[in-house]
């Protein structure tokens, strides 16, 4: 005999029973209710993944890493969804960084040779584009649409199983996550569809068939927490990279490290940050320099905006302040000085 078995006394049968002669028909209405959800999310799930399905593809790719004696070649993968038909598509930075060879494969089993286009580490996303004419494509949705709860299906080739189909929900939105440069990622999207390796950079889609995400990380320790990149990020990356090669973003030359600051030094100066970035070092000849930055100098404001920290700043330092001379507020022995920074473009 089992342990920990349970069984019910009779009066519980008894109310079981009383139960089902009495509301018979409820019971039967709340079956078939069940029964047609049940048909409904399986035929989303299926329409779903036969829209996209073929859009997916298989990336293997073949890098040189460095052995106790000499490079070794090793080789890795992941998934990637064609978005133009004419072979131009996205997948995780980290999944073809540095790769001497990419072999990228379709569902109905095409191969072709892949050529990195552009290559992003910091937001974790790469465009690859393959040679080819009317090939199956996916189209972009707009994650800001999306609510927690929604239905989506995550389709990939973890651990080689080609185009394979998970279901899951939106768990939340506004996640963020350390890409490997250290930058963060933001707005990220949580999701219980599993994921697993091989799965990276494959499409996370809505119920319309519309990708939403590339997925790119799961928690280890944890089941049914993973996360994708949203689609509003996508687009704007995958644009850029299909026109420069390379994200560009602004460069100030500096070391820093978030710092708390002291209270009465907020109370005194009317801050509204408690937190800012102490600079640990400056590149010579570098904007920051320029500006007269010093070490021991603790940033709280670029122009107009308030920076409480590394990431902060980060955000700010986007293409359009290149070459523009803003406005940096500093504390400096105690007191509040501004300076004039001109950032320039980050070197690649």
């Amino acid at each position: 005999m089992a342990q920990n078995s349970f069984y019910p006394s009779e009066n519980w049968l008894q109310f079981i029973d009383s139960a089902s002669t009495e509301n018979n028909n409820s019971s039967v209405d709340t079956a078939v209710n069940e029964s047609e959800a049940s048909d409904a999310y399986s035929n989303i799930v299926v329409s779903t993944a036969e829209k996209i399905g073929p859009a997916v593809v298989q990336v293997e790719i073949t890098r040189s890493v460095r052995g106790r004696r000499q490079n070794e070649d090793v080789q890795g993968g992941g998934s990637g969804v064609i978005f133009t038909p004419d072979g131009f598509l996205v997948t995780n930075s980290h999944v073809v960084h540095e790769a001497k060879r990419m072999h990228v494969t379709l569902s109905d089993g095409r191969s072709f040779t892949g050529h990195l286009v552009g290559d992003d580490p910091h937001t974790d996303l790469a465009v690859v584009q393959i040679q080819g004419n009317n090939l199956p494509m996916a189209r972009f949705g707009d994650s800001t649409k999306l609510r927690p709860g929604q239905l989506v299906v995550a389709i990939g080739n973890p651990l080689g199983f080609q185009t394979t189909v998970t279901a899951g929900v939106v768990s939340a939105l506004g996640r963020w996550l350390r890409s490997q440069s250290g930058r963060l990622i933001e707005n990220m999207i949580q999701t219980d569809a599993a994921l697993n390796p091989g799965n990276s950079g494959g499409p996370l889609v809505n119920s319309r068939g519309e990708v939403i995400g590339i997925n790119t990380a799961v928690i280890k320790p944890a089941q049914g927490i993973c996360f994708a990149i949203p689609s509003e990020t996508v687009k704007w990356v995958v644009a850029r990279l299909m026109r420069d090669g390379r994200i560009v973003r602004g460069y100030l030359g500096l070391q820093g490290q978030d710092r708390p600051i002291p209270r009465y030094l907020i109370r005194f100066h009317e801050l509204s940050v408690n937190r800012g970035i102490m600079v640990m070092a400056v590149e010579p000849a570098s904007p920051a320099e320029r500006a007269g930055l010093a070490k021991g100098d603790i940033i709280i404001a670029l122009g107009k905006e308030s920076v409480a920290g590394i990431d902060t700043l980060h955000r700010l330092l986007g293409e359009e302040v290149i070459g523009r001379d803003a406005q940096m507020t500093i504390l400096r022995a105690q007191e509040k000085q501004t300076l004039m920074i001109r950032p320039a473009m980050e070197k690649p």
